[in-house]
């Protein structure tokens, strides 16, 4: 069992090759952010009705197959932690992809401050998200906004044992990019791994310096067993 806070999981990640990857493919791996048992306990919490504010069926909205809950605010503590412990270490690569786009950076130095200026904004409702996915489920690729002040990364850390728990599953992100052909990439996430990902687009090289490549994101259909995911999203929801 590790002995690790949250925090200093967060910590040990190499975040300068985190953010070389960020650059190079919207989306890198993060180090093992919760331990088998931690990531069996948040898996638990899915069915306690009180823990959460919303539930979707993905079928229903055409969003594709399975289900997810929003929990509601205040967050069970590995999620309000990871939350608090990630922010800082994404805001600097958020800043620089946005000065490299010539846009404003909005962002304060902490989660909670940030926070706040999204319920000032009337972007009020939490956004901590466990998804349930069952044989032939998957995500259609979409785009979490929520509202207009929008954090451009969030982190998904897998619930479950690939090749053990389920199969398929895999992860998608697809770039627009700038007067080309989309680009797709796939990672099949690690027990208690974590993703950071692009929410809405990044900055790429263009022929006039640099240009906003939109990226949505998706999982491909489960072929067997049940896949649980925690999404953590730095804005809150309208």
């Amino acid at each position: 069992m590790s002995t690790q806070t949250w925090g200093e999981r967060v910590d040990s990640a190499d975040w300068d090759a985190v953010a070389g990857e960020l650059d190079e493919f919207g989306g890198a791996l993060l180090p093992q952010l919760l331990t088998v048992d931690e990531a069996a306990g948040i898996r638990d919490l899915y069915v306690e009705d009180g823990l959460f504010r919303s539930t979707v069926d993905m079928a229903r909205h055409r969003f594709g197959d399975g289900q997810y809950r929003y929990l509601k605010s205040p967050y069970p503590e590995p999620v309000e932690q990871l939350k608090q412990a990630l922010y800082p270490r994404l805001l600097p690569i958020a800043r620089d992809w946005w000065a490299r786009l010539g846009r404003p950076t909005p962002w304060p130095d902490t989660l909670d401050e940030w926070l706040t200026q999204c319920h000032d904004a009337g972007q009020t409702k939490s956004t901590a998200i466990i998804l349930r996915y069952g044989r032939g489920d998957w995500n259609a690729l979409h785009r979490d906004l929520y509202g207009d002040l929008v954090f451009p990364l969030q982190v998904v850390i897998n619930l479950n044992e690939p090749g053990v728990d389920h199969t398929g599953g895999e992860f998608l992100l697809v770039e627009q990019r700038p007067r080309a052909q989309s680009r797709g990439t796939s990672t099949q996430l690690p027990l208690g791994h974590g993703y950071v990902f692009t929410t809405r687009d990044r900055p790429v090289r263009s022929a006039r310096g640099w240009s906003a490549a939109p990226v949505r994101h998706g999982v491909s259909a489960v072929r067997s067993g049940e896949r649980h995911t925690l999404a953590l999203v730095f804005h809150d929801a309208a």
